[in-house]
């Protein structure tokens, strides 16, 4: 089971590790880890968002070893994103491009949903089917094409998963959330708690 590192460094693996470290979406093998925004969804909270009548759809894109290498280059532009594996299916992309073209938020769930799609958008925001890999490394001044929300777990100093929230949100309100995640003790990382960012 691939846990992460930091995990692995303060015990060993326990057995509610194998269906704790695994979300409800998971169908293709090729992961190196699991995408931990999804691990806050089960069934029961799957049908209370169709009852709202929510609309969701699925894309895949492969974790790879780079979500865990923080980021030592003195500049960030010097900093190299791995490739990931990932796929938009037709249906996906027309639902999505669907409920962007209804004034509906686009709200990923986990940096590397996030991180497919923003891959897969054409220069106007329009959603393409995708079946390939991505190296895409967001970070501040992007300039996002579809995400309008994003739900992610807090995530380590000098990560490019950081970087990602201070380029969605902004410095300034990164660093009050994360104020606040601290102060009031959330959980960070992999088991750790969730959050729901909206743009402004």
């Amino acid at each position: 089971l691939p846990l992460p590192p930091y995990i692995l460094k303060s015990r060993d693996y326990q057995d509610s590790d194998t269906t704790d470290y695994q979300t409800i979406f998971a169908k293709n093998k090729g992961a190196i880890a699991a995408p931990t925004a999804s691990l806050h969804f089960d069934e029961k909270l799957l049908k209370k968002i169709v009852q709202k009548k929510i609309n969701y759809s699925f894309v895949t894109l492969h974790v790879g070893p780079g979500t865990f290498f923080p980021i030592r280059a003195k500049k960030i532009t010097d900093h190299r994103m791995h490739s990931e594996n990932g796929q938009i299916s037709e249906k996906a992309a027309y639902a999505i491009n669907s409920s962007k073209e209804n004034g509906g938020r686009i709200i990923p769930v986990g940096t590397t949903a996030l991180r497919l799609i923003e891959s897969a958008c054409d220069e106007y925001g329009f959603l393409r089917t995708f079946d390939g890999s991505t190296d895409i490394f967001i970070k501040p001044g992007y300039s996002f094409k579809i995400s309008n929300g994003l739900i992610t777990n807090f995530h380590f100093p000098n990560s490019t998963l950081f970087l990602l929230i201070v380029a969605f949100l902004g410095l300034k309100e990164t660093h009050r959330i994360y104020n606040h995640a601290i102060n009031q003790k959330y959980r960070f990382y992999s088991y750790g708690d969730g959050s729901l960012l909206i743009r402004k």
